[in-house]
């Protein structure tokens, strides 16, 4: 079943990226890089990720087969991991991230818009719980093998991981290679002007750009908060940061079917509803941490509420957009959605270093993330409303 291969590579790919993107703040923290150098890393690799993006939507919206991107990106990937293995000075660690940063850019589109394509005759909504139950798996397998290795003091190993993962995702798409995308003459539609078919997915553009600053935060902010302490809260070690972050992704992992499947059967609304309450709570907790000596159950807690947050978004914010976009232009819409993810990725890590540097704690960065979240619900009524019209 084309489904089932598709799902095997984001599993694939997301094992070798766990490592990568969760830990790689631990990795230069080591390394005694500031808060500010570690996030101006991730915003440029972000900033590199929005070419990426729209190189991997132009190629798929001209028909060309979803794994081309995805192979693009598996070779900027291994460029990147073997920069960071030695890297030791901010140049080298920069030179990585952005390829690390393009990598991630080519990758996206092409595997998000894969998934309907492999999913007929099942509708596309179980199509995007069962990839995204693919991504949690990996994502959290490879974490907590990122977790045993800070244990060994082996954390840039997370690097070597990477690099077989990149391996292994090669041979798996060489072996099967996955559809082409459609193009406005394969659906038999006219050509729909960009403007005409733009503003309606413009609500949902700006809920994402909020929404996906959670886990951008959560690869960035939280191993840094958790290994330099909080107000009242110790620093914990790079090895037991490690495992909460690991911990936090395995609980994602099993519960993302369940929730994606049980989401995929109401309206689009609910999920983003439920992702950004649990999305604002969660960071309430994570800033309320760094008041008590015991903060790190409170942080235990917050991990599973955004758990919980994350597997009602990623599979509902995806299929919103398949929805509100005419077909034919799932290439664009899709690099459009991916931007998202760029633009808050580039700019939660870079403010939220220079927060966590000024502060010494990071409260700051979880209330005001906290508020966005609950302002971003008032953009669930015009999705809500444009998705209905066109179902």
């Amino acid at each position: 079943m084309p489904l089932r291969e598709l799902a095997s590579v984001r599993l694939v790919a997301s094992f070798g990226a766990g490592g990568v993107l969760y830990l790689t703040p631990m990795v230069f923290h080591q390394a005694e890089f500031s808060a500010s150098a570690v996030g101006l890393g991730l915003a440029l690799a972000a900033l590199a990720g929005t070419v990426g993006r729209f190189i991997s939507g132009g190629l798929l919206d001209q028909g060309r087969s979803c794994g081309m991107p995805i192979l693009l990106a598996a070779l900027s990937g291994l460029i990147g991991d073997s920069c960071l293995l030695g890297a030791q000075e901010l140049q080298g660690y920069i030179v990585g991230q952005l390829f690390l940063g393009l990598a991630g850019g080519l990758y996206w589109p092409a595997a998000e818009l894969a998934v309907p394509l492999c999913s007929a005759p099942v509708p596309s909504a179980r199509g995007y719980a069962l990839a995204r139950s693919a991504d949690a798996c990996g994502v959290a397998a490879g974490t907590l093998c990122g977790s045993l290795l800070a244990a060994a003091g082996l954390l840039r190993g997370v690097y070597w991981v990477d690099i077989a993962a990149i391996g292994a995702l090669t041979a798996l798409l060489l072996q099967r290679p996955l559809p082409r995308a459609l193009k406005n003459q394969d659906t038999g539609a006219e050509a729909i002007p960009l403007g005409r078919w733009l503003p309606g997915l413009l609500p949902m553009l700006g809920l994402a750009v909020v929404a996906t600053a959670i886990p951008a935060l959560m690869q960035s902010a939280l191993p840094l908060d958790l290994v330099r302490g909080g107000l009242q809260r110790d620093a914990q070690p790079e090895s037991l940061s490690a495992l909460l972050i690991g911990l936090q992704l395995g609980l994602l992992m099993l519960i993302q079917w369940p929730i994606g499947q049980r989401l995929a059967k109401r309206p689009v609304g609910s999920g983003l509803q439920l992702s950004l309450i649990c999305f604002s709570g969660g960071t309430l907790l994570l800033a309320g941490s760094a008041l008590s000596e015991h903060g790190v159950g409170l942080v235990a807690i917050a991990l599973i509420l955004v758990a919980v947050g994350e597997a009602a978004f990623l599979p509902t914010a995806t299929e919103a957009v398949v929805e509100l976009s005419p077909k034919g232009h799932g290439g664009l819409a899709m690099a459009l959605f991916s931007q998202c993810f760029a633009l808050s990725a580039f700019a939660a890590p870079l403010l939220a270093g220079v927060l966590l540097d000024g502060d010494g704690h990071g409260v700051t960065v979880w209330l005001l993330t906290a508020c966005c979240c609950g302002l971003s619900l008032l953009f669930i009524g015009p999705i809500q409303r444009r998705s209905l019209r066109r179902s």
